[in-house]
Formats: structure tokens, sequence, C-alpha cells
């Protein structure tokens, strides 16, 4: 029976509780509805489905799975149950294995089937299941880290079938007790049969090199290895007495070379390598992290310095972009020397500049402005006037829900992006910060698996009172390995700058999990916001004014403080107790923001614990009295003419409202708009202007309108259930196709007829497919399937003994040539 319907009968049989769950793991299963339970069957079987659903697995599940489809084949019905997996899975009991295996069939992964032809009658009771058929695509060529078998070897590998009669015959003469062959498919078992048993393989290896066995032990995991000169290595009949191990092990089969530089272990050396199983390191327990502990104080302390560290760089960050906007490469991004500006102007590292960057655009407290090409912080924004708390919340949830990755930021570009940048010539082989190369759509998911791996280790650690146990990157790839072995590679390359953004943000201090930590991964932002009220140090709202035109701030400042001694004064120094140095220049950056004298000097008594100096009340006083002696303004243009009443019809002129026209002289006016717009404007009047500047040596005016303040970000966790409501109705619509026979059709057709020609592939058989031409004519057609990719279909035609491709969606219908019906 085809695969695809045995699951949907096995999907027709489940109560609504169990198709409940299954949509709970599965979601994107009835995304859109399913019309019916074949539909539902289908997608189950979907590679991209499978792909997704294996990615949730832990180790021991996957080691489950991954030995059921080695040991299964539905082309011939063979079936496996706990029992027989237990006989090749070391280690592991039937209470273990029938478990996960109850598992996989609700996820839809396997499904039940009949016992094997000839199975004794003993096992009637047991439950037998095969895997889904897309299984074998998604696990790959290596299932638990097995290379194939000789006789696949040598059927995909020409160079080896050409020299494996060979060797077998090179076997033979050195006494080796190998059975002869003359031909490659017979030399191919025969090198099966001699390494199939873990005694057989000890007594080849007795004689082997030094280092052999130590060499094997690195295929442990994986099957195929990197050898230079794979291909030419020394035979068994000439070998030398110092001869290596990777020659001795090529002369006698036990690895095949597959190209110049790359090595493969055959399945049945794996296996016996394994002592005869094909896992060989199971158990339901994931691996204990050895852990060192620190203070739960210092782990506080170490944390809220960090968020007030973060908040107080993050404000400075802003009024230096508010300052001085930052621009944008042509390839897009901010380039490192703009960054670096950026980093010395807040006093703080390359790097750590990068982060904050990226977490204030993440957050949207900065902005790219598409007619600048530059990022620029919004208009009235919220965020600067939010509590502390806040703050660090708006932050938190912008970080959690981002699709980028700041920590990559400076990293050697890889891929296709850094080929790009070399066939260019460019000079920068590195992601730049804000560029399109931070950018990872599977970030979300990574960080909140991340906090939530941090979150079980430190629960499962139980450090005595006072303590937390210290986390690294290896402990928590360590876990993340074990629960989801799938992802490793995700994990890998995002771990170690998730952490560093963690414990920039204070969800890790001096190596520890913090409590804010732990409320943010289990997503209760009102325990976060409590704990950070507790112990979040208060914002100071005083300095104190010395006479050497400097002030200090004795701690981390209120925000509002700190916004406006940033614009009258220059930051030094790093950390809670900042220097502000008070100048000329630095009162004139105050008097050209809008204030005055007295708005300053109010200022300055309102929030010093001493009285202003008298050197620092003169230096405001002299810097306003010059300040605004001469006035600039911006013009694109202007209109000149001897008539004064001209000039002053046309400043009442409404049709003009939209030149911006200003009178600075009796004679003459400017005008917001381009010379050759403004001489429209005056044309459509009656009037004759003339142009007196070229149209390239204008200045033109781009019109600008307010942009509202950006929203607080809001951080949902990633979805893994569908809503409820969209459950029900899938189970409302698969109700009524309960207990109804229903031809397939639509995807579950597709699906079907792909599966029935991959079976005729591998069986070598004919099947007869009913193809619609180019003019609409349908005709059946007895062929032999070939080869499926692409959307085509690689056929040979018996009739007319030719071969020919046809696309598969001209194919409505395929089934075996002699379709044996269950």
């Amino acid at each position: 029976m085809s695969l695809i319907r045995a699951l949907s009968k096995d999907l027709e049989a489940r109560s609504d509780n169990s198709l409940r769950a299954l949509f709970a793991a599965r979601p994107d299963l009835i995304s859109p509805m399913a019309p019916d339970f074949a539909a539902l069957a289908a997608r189950a079987s979907a590679r991209v489905s499978v792909q997704r659903a294996l990615e949730r697995l832990n180790k021991p599940e996957m080691q489950v799975l991954e030995t059921l489809h080695l040991c299964t084949n539905a082309d011939t019905g063979h079936s496996v149950s706990a029992a027989g997996l237990k006989k090749v899975i070391a280690g592991s009991t039937l209470s273990a294995l029938d478990p996960i295996l109850a598992k996989l069939q609700e996820l839809a992964l396997v499904h039940r089937a009949d016992p094997p032809a000839g199975s004794p009658a003993t096992t009637s009771r047991q439950r037998f299941y095969l895997p889904v058929g897309s299984l074998k695509d998604v696990i790959g060529i290596y299932p638990a880290g097995l290379g194939r078998s000789y006789t696949e070897l040598v059927r995909l590998q020409p160079a080896f079938a050409q020299r494996v009669v060979q060797l077998v015959a090179e076997l033979q003469q050195s006494g080796l007790g190998i059975h002869p062959a003359s031909t490659p498919m017979d030399a191919a078992l025969a090198l099966q049969r001699w390494t199939s048993t873990p005694e057989n393989l000890s007594s080849i290896l007795a004689t082997a090199p030094e280092r052999t066995i130590g060499l094997l032990d690195k295929f442990g995991g994986w099957a195929m290895g990197a050898v230079p000169q794979a291909q030419r290595r020394a035979s068994v009949t000439h070998e030398s007495a110092d001869v290596g191990p990777i020659d001795w092990l090529l002369a006698r089969g036990l690895l095949v070379p597959l190209d110049a530089g790359h090595v493969e272990l055959p399945h049945s050396v794996g296996i016996a390598l394994r002592g005869g199983a094909i896992v060989d390191d199971f158990t339901l327990a994931p691996p204990v992290p050895e852990l060192g502990h620190t203070s739960a104080a210092l782990r506080r302390n170490a944390a809220m310095g960090a968020i007030a560290e973060t908040l107080r760089l993050t404000g400075e960050l802003l009024f230096v972009v508010r300052e001085q906007p930052l621009a944008t490469l042509r390839s897009g991004g901010v380039g490192v020397r703009e960054l670096r500006r950026l980093a010395e102007s807040i006093r703080c590292g390359v790097h750590q500049t990068a982060i904050l960057l990226e977490l204030c655009a993440l957050g949207g407290l900065l902005r790219l402005d598409v007619d600048s090409s530059t990022w620029v912080q919004p208009p009235s924004l919220e965020w600067l006037t939010l509590p502390r708390q806040e703050q660090w919340l708006w932050l938190v949830n912008a970080w959690l829900a981002s699709e980028r990755a700041p920590s990559l930021v400076g990293q050697p570009l890889t891929g296709p992006a850094s080929a790009s940048a070399a066939h260019q010539g460019a000079a920068g082989t590195t992601i730049n910060a804000l560029s399109a190369e931070a950018q990872r759509p599977d970030a979300p998911v990574v960080r909140r698996r991340v906090l939530e791996i941090l979150n079980e280790l430190t629960l499962e650690a139980a450090a005595p009172d006072g303590k937390a146990p210290v986390l690294d990157a290896r402990a928590v790839l360590q876990r993340a390995e074990w629960s989801q072995p799938r992802m490793s590679r995700r994990f890998s390359s995002l771990v170690r700058g998730i952490l560093e953004e963690a414990t920039l943000l204070g969800l890790m201090g001096s190596g520890a999990f913090t409590q804010l930590g732990s409320a943010v991964a289990g997503a209760q932002p009102e325990q976060a916001m409590t704990i950070l009220g507790e112990h979040l140090p208060a914002a100071v709202n005083h300095i104190l004014l010395q006479a050497d035109l400097t002030a200090v701030a004795p701690g981390y400042l209120a925000p509002e403080l700190s916004e406006t001694l940033l614009l009258m004064a220059d930051a030094e120094g790093q950390g809670p107790a900042s220097i502000y140095r008070f100048s000329a220049t630095t009162i004139r950056r105050a008097l050209d923001a809008g204030q005055d004298a007295e708005s300053l000097l109010a200022f300055l008594r309102e929030h010093s614990a001493t009285d202003v100096p008298q050197p620092l009340a003169y230096l405001v006083q002299d810097t306003a009295s010059r300040h605004g002696r001469l006035r600039i303004g911006t013009s694109a243009s202007f209109i000149q003419s001897d008539d004064e009443t001209a000039i002053t019809d046309l400043l009442q002129e409404a049709r003009t409202s939209a030149l911006s026209l200003v009178r600075i002289a009796p004679t003459v006016l400017t005008s917001s708009a381009s010379p050759r717009e403004t001489a429209r404007v005056l044309r459509e009047l009656g009037l004759s202007p003339a142009v007196q500047e070229a149209e390239t040596a204008v200045v033109r005016f781009k019109r600008t309108t307010a942009v509202p303040g950006s929203t607080r970000p809001v951080y949902t966790a990633p979805r893994t259930a569908p809503p409820d409501d969209d459950v029900e109705a899938q189970l409302s619509v698969l109700r009524q196709h309960r207990g109804v026979p229903a031809e397939a059709a639509g995807e579950a057709s597709t699906q079907l007829g792909l599966e029935t020609l991959q079976k005729a592939i591998r069986l070598k058989q004919a099947v007869t497919m009913n193809v619609v031409d180019s003019l609409g004519n349908a005709n059946t057609e007895t062929v032999v399937p070939v080869s499926v990719s692409g959307g085509r279909v690689r056929v040979f035609d018996p009739a007319k003994d030719t071969e020919r491709v046809l696309s598969i969606h001209r194919i409505i219908d395929v089934e075996p040539a002699k379709e044996l019906r269950s």
C-alpha cells in the first residue's frame, strides 16, 4: 500500500485530541486548511514539513527514527517493532523505546504497519512501524552517521566499481580469507560479508599499523572524511613496511575513495566498529556540563551595572546621531570609519558600539532617511521620556523579536556575499553594522531556545544558597546538540553572540543567568519589571558643578537630565561617574538649539547640588551675549526686482505660497523652491523672470514631513501552535470526511504520483501514466521512470526504445503498470 494512503488511514483513526496534539506540534499541516485526510497525510509526508518536525526532536528521538529508517523497507513492506530496534540500539530498553515510537507516531513521522512477511506468530501482539516516504531525503545519505553499503558505493562510484574486483583479488592473494569475485557487485558483496561482524573486523585490524584504530574512531560520528589524494594510494600487494594507516585502510577497502580529496567509511565497517549496533551511545538523559559558580550578589550587581551602562550609552548614542546623522555605504549599512567616529563620541569599544547601534535600529530609536541616505533619530521619540525600567524592556522586546544578529557585525563575510565582495574588489570583507548580511530569519527562534536552555541549566545545577552557576557557550551548545541536534549548526553560529548581547541587556551577569533572564525566558515581563524596579539603582537627578568648568555626575543620570546636559557640555570618561566639560563651543551648541542664557543658568541651578561657579556663569552669559549677531538661513533661490511694489504683490499673492517666500530686503525675496520651479510659478502669473544661475548650480529643496514617533515594540514569542479557532475549524472539516472513502485529488494526488514514480525508479518498474500534451490531448503511456528532479521526470519508453523528459504538471495520473491493490 502507498505510504501516504497508509498514513491517511492512521490519521483518520485518531481522536480529536490526538489531532489537536499533532496540529500543535506541526502547525504547518493546517496552514492553509487541509480539505481531507488524504491531503493532510500528503502534507505530513512532504519534505519541508518533515524537515521542520525533525528540527524539534531531541537526540534519542532522532536516533530511534534514523535506526527505524535503516531497519525498514517500504518497497518490500518490511516494518520493524520496538523489539527489533532494541537489538541494534545499544543500551536501549522496550520501556524507553515504546514512548519514543508513540511520540513519533503522534507527530505523523511514522505510522503503524503490518508485521513483515514470515514473522513468527509471537510477534502479533507487537506494534510495527514504517516511516513516512520523504524521511530518506530529509535525513540524507548518512543516517545515524553511517556510510552507504558496498553495493551502493559500487553502483554510485564508477571509479570504485572499476577497481573493486582487483582489490578483492589482491586481498584473496594475501590470504585474508575473502570470497573471490568476478563482477563489481560480487566483489561488493564479498567485502560486505568480510566486514560484517565485529569479530571479523577485529581480526582484520590485528595487523594494522599504529594509529589506525584512532583514525577509525574519527569516523564514529560521520562516515565521510577529508583525505588528500584519496584515489592515489598503494595497493595491498605493493605496500611497504612503513605504510600509513590511511593507505592501509584504502588498500583493504575499509575506506572507499569518493574523489581526489574525500573518503567514506562503508556501512558494514561502521556497524562493526560500533560492536554490531547502529547506535552505541543511546541515553535518555541529557549531558550534564561541569559548571563553576559565582555569588548571587555579584551576578545581580553585574547585571544591574550592565543595564544602567547600556541605557546610558544608548542615550548618548542617540544624542550623537541626532547631532550628526550616520552616513550609509552605497552597498548598505554603516561603514567602519563612521562606526569608529560614533565609538569615539560615546567613548566605547567599536564592537560594543555596533551592538548598541543595532539595538537602537531594532527598537525604532533610529531610522533610515531614504532622502539623505543617513540613519537619523525620529522626531518626538517616546523612548527618551520613559522611566529606565521601561527603556530596558523596550530594548529587550526589540532584541527578542528581531531577525538580525547584532554580534555578527565585524565578523568575516562568508558564502555568496564574500565571493561578490572579492569579485568586485571590495576592500571590506566583514559584516557592516545595519547591513543586510547581519540578517538571520531564524534568530528569534534560536534566541528564545538559548534563553530556555540557560534557564534549564540554571535550575538543574541546584546551586547552594547565595551561589549561581556560571554558564558559557560550550555548556549551551552541548545541551542544544542533545535537545535539537538538527539545529546544532544554527546554534553554533549564533550562540556566542546571543550570550554577549544578553550580558549587555542584564539577562546574564558575571557569567550566570539572572532572575531577569529567567523572567524573560518564561515570557513574564511584569515579573522582570518588578525585579528591575527593586534592584536597579535609582537615577540621579543632580550634578556637582566645579570651578574648572566641569560637572560630575555622582551616578547614572535621569534621561531628561542627561539629554540636556549633553547638549550644553561634552561628556568625558566612562561609567556612572562621568565628567561633563563646559566650553564656549558647547554653550553655543545649546544656544543654537533654542536655549538662552537665563534658561541654561536656571537649569544648572535646579540640578546642581552646589552653587553655580562664577566662571561657569560668566561663560554662559558671555557666550550668549555674542550669539545671534549674525543669522544664517537656508534658501534654494532668490527673486530680485527694482520694483518694490511688485515684490510686495508677490508676497500677498496666494498662488506663490508654495514657494515659501521671505523678504530679506525691500527688493529681494528668498524662495525654498528651485530656480526652475520659482520661474515656472512666476510665468504662470504673467511675469517674465530671467534665471541667472545654471540649474546644476542650484541646490534643490526637498520638502519633508514630520514622521510620527515609533510605536513601542511588544515582543511576542514565536508561535509554536496554531490558534484554537483554526484547529477547531480544521477538525470540523475533517469530521465531515471521516469514514467516507475519497479519491485523492489536488495536493494529495500530486504527492501520490511522486511517491509512485520514486518507488518505480527504486524498483526499476514500469508505470502507466495519463499525460496531457501541449494541445490538451490526454494519452495513456506505459514507460519506465529513470529519475525525478526539478519538476520533471525522465522516462524510458520501451515501445519506442527512446528516453524523454516530461513535465510533472502534465501528468494527470500515474500508477504501477501491474498494480497490486491492498
